[in-house]
């Protein structure tokens, strides 16, 4: 009997894009990301890392073809299907918060769309209740610390219940206990993810996948444990 297999979650496909300015960002990036699937993205300074996320989430679209969420073609008419399904967490998380609340923080996304009171209300408590921020409802997110500024932006992400998280470099600045913390927050939660780091020992015990980038280039993909075992490599890409 014949197995039929699903679309991968998302698909890429010989994806380039250059700047403005004339530098090229991506150059015939193609990948894959499974359901639940923890993919670690890592390369030096300037390497199209968080241009790529930009792509994935919509916020840059993407030439025609190079695309796909479970099969679909993502172009200017259903941009709002790669929105909905990847959630984008920035660098800082301070781009993120700007209500007086972290609840009123959490709430802004759901708000938006065509959702119940009650329901409004689940997903803003069980946002709350997955990153570990109760008792923070009614506190402004400026007085929060930096670990918890990061959880709160999560916060605001999971409330939309996106299928995909895409984190641009979510243990930067975290003091050691801060980055075990965040983790084990991230390692507990359902969702497919694409993670940007710099901190490949985070990345290590994160993800079971990992894309070398370089010059927008994919430089290796494989298993972390493999990949950051050849120093030559990580060398080459300025990761040592």
């Amino acid at each position: 009997m014949s197995i039929i297999k699903s679309d991968p979650l998302l698909t890429v496909e010989k994806l380039s894009y250059t700047y403005s300015d004339g530098r090229v960002a991506l150059r015939d990036i193609s990948f894959t990301l499974e359901k639940g699937e923890r993919l670690g993205i890592v390369g030096p300074n300037g390497a199209g890392k968080s241009t790529l996320l930009l792509h994935l989430n919509g916020s840059i679209l993407c030439p025609p073809d190079t695309y796909s969420i479970r099969g679909v073609v993502v172009g200017k008419r259903n941009r709002n299907l790669a929105r909905e399904t990847v959630g984008l967490m920035f660098q800082q998380p301070d781009d993120m918060l700007f209500n007086l609340t972290v609840c009123d923080d959490v709430a802004f996304g759901p708000r938006r769309q065509v959702i119940s009171r009650e329901e409004l209300k689940d997903r803003v408590q069980g946002a709350i209740h997955a990153v570990g921020l109760e008792g923070f409802e009614e506190r402004p997110p400026f007085h929060l610390s930096l670990g918890e500024k990061k959880r709160a932006a999560l916060a605001t992400l999971l409330a939309m219940r996106p299928e995909v998280l895409a984190l641009d470099e979510p243990f930067n600045s975290l003091d050691p206990a801060g980055k075990r913390e965040m983790i084990a927050l991230l390692a507990k939660l359902p969702q497919a993810m694409i993670v940007v780091s710099h901190d490949l020992e985070a990345v290590l015990h994160l993800c079971g996948r990992v894309l070398i980038l370089n010059n927008g280039n994919i430089i290796a993909d494989g298993p972390p444990y493999s990949l950051f075992a050849d120093t030559t490599l990580l060398e080459s890409c300025r990761l040592v």
